[in-house]
């Protein structure tokens, strides 16, 4: 078998495995165990990964990446250096790397597949069957989003793909999954060796791959038409888009994330999340991590805070407490999906982009294709950097390290300290 095949299912269909024996695992993954010679250890290798990965599965995130990355390497040691995993050695490790680096085509695939397909009638049952979908590739890639809409306004299929590239953060996330996998089996008496550890970080793995960085922020230009088309729809139809401009004004004003507004587990944002203290409006979130916070609420913002309020027929501003739910679907629901919420932003940037175009901004409506939800929140901290001081920022856009926002949002400055030393002599001052 050359051919890689997925090994581990959902989180949700994992958390059903039993920790120790191999009862519940789905029959095509043990029929795909079985057709592996003796001398990988399949079976065993894969035991101690469930392992390894049933001490992540509290968190359904760190799950999935670190799942993407031991299966890689459990693949690679049953198909390319048919060797069992626990067998690995820093040369192993070295050529893993490699590997990643450079995955063949076979191995790689367009977009995220599903893991099994599964065969049984329109709705779940017990009898259902599941079987391995041929489409699933252990590495994928992605067509940027410019590309995408602009295939789809021309009715043009898809350009070329030039290969598989892993990025610096990818490259990090093997050395800490890998790594932290052999530390597991250390502790555990599975093995007496890490050969990740023996690869320096630093080493030219690391360094192999240069990010293509691209601005992830809409230009002043970009955002006055985007803010523009945003309140003309509201103007011209206020009970279908003053939603849509409170929305994209809230997430650009305040740094948030779309999560800040669909909200968690254990929290839902309401109106009573904006709180006064003093002169001063706080927007109140729980963040990544179940991590409370305040947000800072600047003056130009309250006017489209008072407005769609206004649309709802409430009082002009927040009172104390209060549980009106942040958003609302038209019907009245409380609450919005992430996904609609971006379908909402979405259409906002489309009739932005068409109004560019119809001013002969190509190049700028070009560049606004590539731009999704999360760009506001680049966008508003870009703007806002060259006139706010670095600890604030780093507070409102909850940064947990200063270097963080210093590196994202105030290298942008570097044209101004160049031009704030280019005239000062160094005689005859």
């Amino acid at each position: 078998m050359s051919q890689p095949v997925p090994l581990f299912d959902t989180y949700k269909t994992f958390e059903s495995l039993t920790r120790h024996n191999l009862d519940a695992e789905l029959p095509a993954v043990l029929a795909t165990l079985d057709r592996f010679p003796n001398p990988t250890e399949a079976v065993a290798g894969y035991s101690v990964v469930k392992l390894f990965l049933k001490s992540y599965a509290a968190n359904q995130a760190t799950f999935n990446s670190y799942r993407t990355h031991v299966e890689r390497l459990l693949l690679w040691c049953l198909l390319v250096r048919r060797k069992p995993i626990l067998h690995l050695r820093r040369q192993d490790a070295e050529d893993f790397l490699e590997f990643c680096l450079n995955p063949p085509e076979n191995w790689v695939g367009p977009g995220t597949k599903s893991r099994f397909l599964r065969i049984g009638g329109r709705k779940k049952a017990d009898s259902d069957t599941f079987e391995v979908n041929p489409e699933w590739r252990p590495f994928n890639y992605t067509v940027d989003k410019a590309t995408r809409k602009l295939a789809d306004e021309n009715n043009s299929g898809m350009p070329e793909i030039q290969g598989y590239q892993m990025s610096q953060t990818t490259i990090a996330q093997v050395f800490t999954v890998c790594g932290s996998f052999y530390q597991f089996c250390i502790d555990e008496d599975y093995t007496d060796a890490n050969p990740f550890r023996a690869v320096k970080q630093k080493s030219r793995y690391k360094q192999s791959v240069v990010s293509q960085v691209t601005s992830r922020s809409l230009t002043q230009l970009q955002w006055e038409f985007v803010i523009e088309t945003a309140e003309q729809l509201a103007d011209q139809e206020p009970e279908l888009h003053e939603r849509t401009l409170f929305i994209l004004a809230t997430l650009f004003s305040m740094y948030l994330r779309v999560s800040d507004l669909t909200g968690r587990d254990n929290w839902r944002p309401t109106m009573g999340s904006f709180k006064k203290a003093g002169d001063n409006w706080w927007f109140h979130v729980v963040g990544k991590g179940n991590k409370a916070a305040k947000v800072s609420v600047r003056d130009s913002y309250l006017p489209y805070l008072v407005r769609y309020r206004t649309s709802l027929g409430l009082t002009d501003l927040p009172y104390p407490g209060e549980q009106t739910p942040l958003l609302s679907s038209l019907d009245g629901r409380a609450g919005l999906s992430d996904r609609r919420i971006r379908e909402l932003i979405q259409q906002v940037f489309d009739i932005a982009c068409e109004r560019m175009i119809e001013e002969g901004l190509q190049q700028d409506c070009d560049a606004l294709r590539a731009a999704s939800l999360h760009w506001l929140r680049h966008t508003s901290a870009t703007l806002d950097a060259p006139f706010r001081d670095m600890k604030d920022l780093q507070a409102d856009l909850r940064h947990e390290s200063l270097s963080t926002t210093q590196d994202s949002y105030y290298d942008s400055l570097d044209d101004q300290r160049a031009n704030s030393i280019k005239g000062i002599p160094i005689k005859g001052r």
